[in-house]
């Protein structure tokens, strides 16, 4: 019965996504939304993802990484050679911007994620930098000066590869693979002494993570007439971070609800950098004072609609309390 019921649950749920797709590709096709409104969306999907993928990171593994703007930016790069340099469909070069990423992501995990807390943290903004110095001072992606990108980036493209970047993390994170990421975000030693390959399954979920951050990018390069490396800078990864700390560690749900909130804010305050950053100070130390935990916790939206089980226990009979 249990199986069934999520079973029906998640098809519920892709039919109200592709519900969702199809009036924003009515709204998009017949011009009742302008460019404004259209590249809008398209940040927020884009966001989504990133924050999704960092999500399976830090999340559910707790992996502490702030380097994921390298990912991004190697799968953007990588991405926009295949498809501008070599002349590939945008499919094959937005795969090779998620191999591309995840390669790095394998490299830099294998000897990074023995490390914990703080160092991680160091390491992984080592990397995210060394990408965009690197990325500077090639001239055959343009240098400083950047890289021209087709604008090949549409709705179906974006909402394919969301509701991909989903489905994947969702069901890695209900599979035993899950559990046992959540088992070293809980306590590492505790589950490395149950005999839990940790070096391995966060090198896993850091690979993946990687991966559908460097699809991201392909999406990211694609929607723009050019990507330079000033894109990919520490404070992107920050951003990225604050969707995932914002929502809620351990939630996607409320990493979705963060990224959709935060992007709106970014959009309409874009010209105003600097209230921008204020605000997002205030929200942040607002949540820190009264909710800690993030918007939604550990908690995912679907619990809200789960019946709450009453708590079993003896009927109180009053003719059995009357004393004799």
């Amino acid at each position: 019965m249990a199986k069934q019921k999520n079973r029906l649950g998640f098809w519920l749920s892709i039919g109200s996504a592709l519900a969702g797709f199809v009036l924003f590709q009515i709204l998009i096709s017949g011009g009742i939304l302008n460019p404004f409104y259209v590249n809008a969306i398209y940040t927020i999907a884009i966001n989504i993802i990133l924050a999704v993928s960092l999500h399976l990171i830090i999340g559910i593994t707790g992996q502490f990484s702030i380097g994921h703007a390298g990912f991004l930016a190697v799968g953007a790069y990588a991405s926009a050679i295949f498809s501008m340099n070599l002349q590939l469909p945008f499919g094959l070069a937005l795969l090779a911007g998620g191999l591309a990423a995840a390669v790095a992501g394998l490299i830099i995990g294998i000897p990074t994620l023995r490390l914990r807390g703080d160092y991680l943290a160091i390491a992984t903004l080592g990397f995210g930098e060394i990408v965009r110095i690197m990325l500077l001072n090639m001239d055959y992606v343009g240098g400083a000066s950047g890289m021209q990108v087709s604008n090949l980036t549409t709705w179906p493209w974006i909402f394919g590869c969301l509701l991909l970047t989903i489905i994947v993390i969702r069901n890695f994170t209900n599979s035993t693979h899950g559990r046992a990421c959540i088992s070293i975000r809980e306590d590492e030693t505790a589950a490395d002494a149950m005999g839990i390959n940790t070096t391995y399954y966060k090198v896993v979920a850091f690979v993946i993570g990687s991966f559908f951050a460097g699809i991201a990018g392909g999406l990211f390069a694609h929607n723009f007439y050019i990507i330079q490396p000033s894109n990919f800078g520490f404070l992107k990864s920050f951003d990225i971070l604050i969707f995932v700390v914002l929502g809620g560690l351990g939630s996607m749900s409320g990493a979705v609800i963060a990224a959709i909130l935060l992007t709106i804010v970014s959009t309409f305050l874009q010209d105003y950098p600097e209230t921008r950053m204020i605000i997002y100070s205030l929200v942040l130390i607002v949540m820190m004072l009264y909710r800690p935990q993030g918007v939604m916790g550990t908690k995912e939206i679907t619990s809200f609609f789960k019946k709450q089980k009453p708590a079993q226990g003896g009927q109180t009979d009053e003719k059995h309390n009357t004393p004799a």
